[in-house]
């Protein structure tokens, strides 16, 4: 349990650091903020010229900065009650398709005498037809003790690899349906859209490791793959950390990388301050579209353009907490399908009470609970017992478990 005396107790105690980080913050947010306001009174050709050989450039706005002159592209609709809104949300998904996969894990190491781990993808399609029904399933695979410990290239915690494993099926799963949906135009039918949950890019720092090599290799396939089949795939990550624009504005202002950086991103974006209004000021506001140009994406630029095959755009999808990082494969951008993803988001996040509604349905379809965890200790340990194998689980986790 915890204690609240003691709770209170070490906040006072540490009432003048966190103090001492806000007034920091409150400082930094002022610079970052006038740099972003000075980057906006250059074209994107500019910039790209003045910031090409900084070692860590973070991104590289797109034309959409010449044709706005701001970070900031106005969303421009309101409601007067959320009727009207999900009113709105149906006309932009009727008679489209929204899929999103998402994954969950549990590895049992200290309850039971041989490591052993599961996975569970959930998947939820919506044709959104009233003719049609949606799809909402899932696949539960176990990671036996020798697929963990056996035959392993290089050290890696199994924990890892059960982690590893249930990363490349919520990927496969995707490049499912963006297979099934290619030929959509010829077909006749209004573009569908695909969520995964987390960012499409994977920074890595050398020396890779193998384990960074088939992540990134998978990431890359999942791209690439949506650009051969023309059906779009979005990573949506609700609470980004990424200091991309961050990066843009010290190397804009040739300055090194601060390590002691306190700020990131979504809190400049969503920042008010005495100087400076939001940068996304209402619901629905989006930065302009910027390619990922981060130290460690070499894996993602395409060697004939130079260019990165993955941008992003923030947006503003809350009225009262920090926008949500789009990860967007360029070549959307590039045919001009931007808005209409984007207006897809809107919609899913109308739907879903500030959080897309695919992505949601998808999770609460994955996930294994505590509750769950018991149950399968519980069927792995009837199953070692009617087999006869030399394995058990510990007598005191399963009482933890029976307690909590």
């Amino acid at each position: 349990m915890l204690y609240l005396e003691l709770l209170k107790e070490q906040l006072n105690l540490q009432r003048a650091e966190f103090k001492k980080f806000a007034d920091l913050q409150s400082s930094d947010l002022d610079d970052y903020l006038a740099v972003l306001r000075e980057i906006s009174t250059f074209s994107s050709r500019e910039i790209l010229k003045k910031v090409d050989q900084s070692e860590n450039v973070g991104a590289i706005p797109s034309v959409e900065l010449d044709l706005h002159d701001s970070f900031s592209i106005e969303f421009g609709t309101s409601w007067t009650n959320h009727e009207d809104a999900r009113s709105w949300a149906n006309e932009i998904l009727e008679d489209r398709t929204i899929f999103a996969a998402d994954g969950s894990q549990l590895y049992a190491e200290k309850e039971t005498s041989l490591p052993v781990g599961a996975i569970q993808i959930g998947w939820f399609e919506n044709p959104h037809d009233k003719s049609q029904s949606y799809e909402k399933n899932a696949d539960f695979e176990i990671i036996s003790p020798q697929r963990l410990l056996e035959n392993q290239e290089e050290p890696l915690r199994p924990e890892n690899l059960v982690g590893q494993i249930r990363f490349e099926k919520e990927i496969e799963k995707a490049i499912e349906f963006l297979d099934k949906k290619k030929g959509w135009q010829e077909r006749g039918e209004r573009m569908p859209v695909a969520f995964y949950d987390g960012t499409l890019l994977l920074q890595t720092s050398l020396p890779k490791s193998e384990v960074d090599e088939k992540f990134t290799s998978k990431l890359l396939e999942l791209v690439n793959y949506s650009h051969l089949t023309k059906v779009p795939i979005i990573g949506y990550v609700a609470r980004s950390f990424a200091k991309d624009l961050v990066n843009l504005a010290d190397a804009f202002r040739n300055r090194q990388t601060a390590k002691k950086q306190t700020l990131y991103d979504a809190t400049i974006l969503s920042a008010q301050t005495s100087k400076d209004k939001r940068v996304l000021k209402n619901w629905g506001d989006r930065t302009c579209y910027c390619y990922s140009k981060r130290k460690g994406l070499s894996a993602f630029i395409d060697e004939q353009t130079g260019k990165s095959i993955v941008g992003f755009s923030y947006l503003q999808t809350t009225f009262d907490s920090n926008p949500a990082r789009i990860d967007i494969p360029t070549w959307i951008f590039d045919e001009g399908l931007l808005e209409e993803i984007i207006d897809v988001v809107r919609a899913e996040c109308v739907i879903g009470l500030g959080y897309p509604y695919a992505l949601e349905t998808a999770d609460v379809t994955a996930v294994i609970s505590n509750q769950d965890r018991q149950i399968f200790l519980r069927a792995l340990q009837e199953f070692a017992n009617r087999e006869k194998l030399n394995f058990s689980i510990s007598h005191k986790s399963s009482s933890k478990g029976r307690r909590r």
